[in-house]
């Protein structure tokens, strides 16, 4: 196998770099190839958020900017891209960036290790609300620094600092230039030689092309699981198709009963269209992961990886989603619980690639909510997630759709249960009944997230919780509280 060049632009000049393999991570590039310390490396595994930069792709006649955990991403996947890594802020004659500056006046800083992180989270903040003349809120920061972990707890004066960055004054990058840079930059499409290991085709077309081809080639779509895959298994990436530059399947299609969201859509971009149709889902939206693993982790490639504990399966098996499957032999369309057949196996074909997730509009009738239970409140993989969809008629339950996951090999369908409250009153006997159901439908493992007993009991708390929630019980979800002092 053949590397290609790597092209990236950083400090405002075009970075040219030869025989990076293609499991080379971008941390390792930064720290070990071009010798830039200041990003740092902790859980590399997408967890902390020290190893956090910022990308920037055009878009249009703009730049769009996207906090990633450089950590897990791969090095050839910013091919094209714009970088920046917390020591590329500070002006040529040695003044802050706002970020910087704030962080600084309000004591943010303790141990120091996490804040190179923090910074540029901040900076991603700047670049997409301040520079476009939002204000950044309390609730907007904690959300978007959701990813970001600070062992000394110094939580509060890193919050006082994103709100203060706007009064400080404004730094704002060039982009018609930096664009011209970035198209200066070699088309990614040059770099599908028959022997190459990288491949990032640009088309639906090439990219089919490319599967039948290479069916041996590790498939990434965003790399969120697959880095940790390279930097904890060791599992040596011989051979990588990356389908995140498809053109056609990094679009969002909205059609009169549904939405069609392409597999190369990020997970970030796939919650927003989500939350847009039914925004009861955005305080889940904004669980699933830390915004920079929601920056890079895609919708196609969460599905597709098919792990037990994924949080949107169980949401999509609740709506009611299908995939389409794509080769150059045809298409496929099938439910999406119908798509494993294993612990992390699925159903496609070597020459096939998942193209797309098709998800049913919401109807006047549909009562939806969904559940994650983790051990931390943000940036934490679940224990239990459960989706419940149910359509009411007349008081009695029309059609239930229960996605589940962490209770089995595969996120899974509660079918049993589903049947157990299909044309039953919406009572409280109804739900006791569905709770024994539901409790003894799966099979739980117990690991080191909680215990297969714990997983049973909370399957039917949450259906509880649920109805209580349908009949207007408050303040029965953390969801629900508001810390004293929060917005001050």
């Amino acid at each position: 196998m053949t590397t290609q060049t790597l092209q990236f632009v950083r400090r405002g000049e075009i970075v040219s770099l030869r025989n990076v393999a293609p499991s080379r991570t971008m941390l390792e590039l930064l720290r070990q190839d071009l010798h830039r310390s200041a990003t740092k490396e902790g859980c590399n595994e997408g967890d902390c958020g020290a190893c956090t930069v910022v990308l920037g792709e055009a878009d249009g006649e703009r730049i769009r900017y996207r906090a990633v955990n450089s950590c897990i991403r791969l090095a050839h996947s910013i091919n094209g891209l714009a970088l920046w890594t917390a020591e590329d802020l500070v002006n040529a004659d040695g003044r802050l960036h706002p970020v910087q500056q704030a962080l600084l006046q309000s004591h943010a800083s303790q141990c120091g290790f996490c804040t190179p992180g923090f910074v540029m989270s901040l900076f991603g903040m700047y670049q997409n609300h301040v520079c476009q003349g939002e204000p950044i809120t309390r609730e907007l920061a904690q959300q978007e620094l959701s990813g970001n972990l600070c062992r000394c707890t110094g939580y509060r004066p890193i919050l006082e600092a994103a709100q203060q960055m706007a009064e400080l004054p404004p730094v704002r990058i060039d982009e018609a230039a930096l664009l011209q840079k970035l198209k200066r930059i070699a088309p990614t499409v040059a770099r599908l030689g028959a022997q190459a290991a990288y491949l990032a085709p640009q088309t639906l077309a090439a990219l089919l092309g490319a599967r039948a081809a290479h069916p041996q080639a590790q498939l990434v779509a965003g790399g969120t699981d697959v880095g940790v895959w390279v930097n904890k298994l060791h599992r040596p990436l011989g051979q990588v198709l990356d389908l995140t530059q498809v053109q056609e399947l990094r679009r969002i299609e909205t059609y009169p009963q549904h939405i069609a969201i392409g597999a190369a859509v990020t997970l970030n971009d796939a919650f927003a269209a989500l939350v847009a149709d039914r925004p009861q889902l955005h305080p889940f939206a904004a669980r699933f992961a830390g915004l920079p693993v929601r920056n890079a982790g895609t919708l196609g490639g969460n599905v597709a990886n098919g792990s037990p504990i994924g949080d949107s399966m169980p949401l999509l098996i609740a709506l009611g989603a299908n995939v389409v499957l794509m080769s150059l032999r045809g298409s496929r369309e099938l439910p999406l619980e119908q798509l494993y057949r294993g612990y992390r196996q699925n159903v496609l074909a070597a020459d096939e690639v998942l193209a797309w997730i098709k998800v049913p509009k919401p109807t006047p009738s549909e009562l939806l909510k969904v559940y994650k239970i983790s051990k931390r409140f943000d940036d934490d993989i679940s224990a239990v997630c459960l989706a419940l969809n149910l359509r009411m008629s007349e008081g009695k339950v029309a059609r239930a759709c229960i996605g589940v996951g962490g209770v089995a090999a595969t996120p899974v369908r509660a079918v049993k249960t589903e049947a157990a409250l299909r044309g039953q009153a919406w009572t409280l006997a109804t739900v006791q009944q569905a709770m024994t159901t539901l409790r003894g439908e799966f099979q739980p493992i117990s690991d080191l997230r909680a215990s297969a007993s714990y997983r049973v009991q909370v399957l039917g708390n949450l259906l509880m919780r649920f109805w209580l929630e349908s009949q207007g019980q408050q303040n029965i979800n953390l969801e629900a509280f508001t810390l004293a002092g929060e917005d001050t």
